[in-house]
């Protein structure tokens, strides 16, 4: 195919500028060579059949003189720099027309195909005038993204033919995790928490720093009673203390192959994203240092421990594009390298698949290593495909054995994991939606805890 063919058939596709006849230019071509034909079978003269065809197109190439030239157009965009996972967001397109003429136009964006693309859109736009088109669209998978052209197409007056103009408009969007349950929490920790059944637990009685002398109220400890505020204001006061800031907090995120399973929304790995987010808004807010190490088998993302809720913007923008990865996680070497970069006590928090990590038997001896320094837990995600297995009742001796294998796999995998917690390796599932809800709940008792 040819330079001018390949740029003919883009036209026609929307990938390209130029002049195309419309839908109504051949509707009527074809009823007058319908009646031009059968006035030449009954005598007409073929010189007056050419004639009125040449008069025919006249007529239409006048009407593109009726029609607003491209540079009395000018097209601008509007868009969001960064997206969120499966939200959607408007977009508006500002098209100002400077000539005499109305239009009708179609319009496609240049947005990837892992966007929602509700195109063309179609509409009018009247003479010296101004109109923001606005569509939504969602993007379905995380990333960096480049927009680089739109494509506009409008008609002429008498709509026969049909101009289309592609504007260069290069934009960058990027579409970050879904981070619904991380501003939920910065509202409000405590609604977030009952929400999902569960609550901030209180510290232990008279651990951690001292926080303010307050009024004594019914059910405090009166061993906190401070009896020299008590005897100046004539007021029983008490002694308030929280839990100690500045703790360490590692979160490590497992990239590797099963990471990959598809849930009801998204893949594991999102959901251990979103969760990480969370737990390192909670750990900011209360003052602590966060570190976040990202892997598969090799290391991907290291983000050296800092505070302050900045750091939170800093983590997102290293991880956001994090994707999975065809091979399996080397837990023996990311461990070996958390060695050498986190000296002081630190809560490692590693989201990863539960069913994998308890067959890796060479990260038990770097775990045990790190555990004499550290304190370690892991959080996944529950199979529910073999937890539904389990539960079903078998009507056929294929599903009774289905169900048996299942059985054995929970049976193998409580026997692990009872294996590694008796060496002080906590590990515990939870259910997608309650992932982050989960992790935010453990480290707030670890933290009141103060087991750190």
């Amino acid at each position: 195919m040819t330079k001018s063919l390949k740029s003919l058939w883009a036209r026609f596709l929307f990938q390209d500028r130029g002049i195309l006849p419309a839908k109504r230019l051949l509707f009527v071509y074809l009823i007058i060579s319908v009646v031009f034909i059968v006035a030449a079978m009954i005598g007409l003269s073929w010189a007056y059949v050419i004639t009125l065809n040449i008069l025919v197109l006249c007529f239409s190439l006048l009407d593109l003189l009726l029609s607003p030239n491209k540079q009395q157009l000018t097209i601008n965009r509007r868009i969001p720099r960064e997206m969120e996972r499966g939200i959607a967001y408007p977009i508006e397109v500002e098209v100002n027309n400077t000539s005499r003429y109305s239009i009708s136009y179609r319009l496609v964006d240049g947005l990837p195909q892992s966007f929602d693309r509700p195109f063309p859109l179609k509409g009018q736009i009247q003479k010296d005038s101004t109109s923001v088109i606005t569509y939504h669209t969602m993007a379905a998978i995380r990333g960096q993204y480049d927009l680089p052209k739109l494509y506009f197409r409008y008609n002429s007056r008498f709509g026969l033919w049909e101009k289309q103009t592609t504007v260069s408009i290069k934009e960058t969007i990027k579409v970050i995790p879904d981070l619904t349950e991380t501003k939920q929490y910065l509202e409000n920790a405590q609604n977030y928490l009952k929400y999902e059944g569960l609550n901030i637990r209180r510290h232990r009685s008279g651990v951690g720093d001292f926080s303010k002398i307050r009024e004594f109220v019914v059910g405090d400890d009166p061993r906190k009673i401070n009896w020299r505020q008590t005897a100046k204001l004539r007021e029983v006061m008490t002694n308030d203390y929280e839990p100690e800031h500045g703790k360490y907090i590692t979160i490590l995120i497992d990239c590797g192959r099963m990471m990959g399973a598809e849930l009801k929304k998204g893949n594991r790995l999102e959901k251990a994203l979103e969760a990480a987010l969370t737990v390192t808004a909670a750990a900011l807010q209360k003052g602590d240092y966060v570190s976040v190490l990202a892997f598969s088998k090799e290391i991907h993302v290291f983000i050296p421990p800092a505070k302050g809720m900045a750091h939170l913007q800093t983590i997102l923008q290293a991880i956001y594009h994090l994707k999975v990865d065809a091979s399996e996680s080397n837990y023996g070497a990311v461990l070996r390298y958390l060695e050498t970069v986190q000296k002081k006590r630190s809560l490692l928090l590693l989201f990863s698949d539960v069913r994998t990590f308890l067959h890796e038997e060479s990260a038990l001896v770097y775990l045990q290593r790190l555990r004499q320094r550290h304190l370690f837990l892991m959080i996944g995600v529950e199979d529910q495909t073999l937890l539904k297995r389990v539960k079903e009742v078998p009507e056929t001796v294929q599903q009774a054995i289905v169900k048996s294998i299942a059985q054995q796999q929970v049976m193998i995998k409580k026997r692990e994991k009872t294996k590694w917690e008796k060496k002080g390796l906590q590990m515990l599932e939870a259910r997608e939606e309650k992932l982050a809800v989960t992790a935010v709940s453990h480290y707030i008792e670890i933290m009141n805890q103060n087991l750190l």
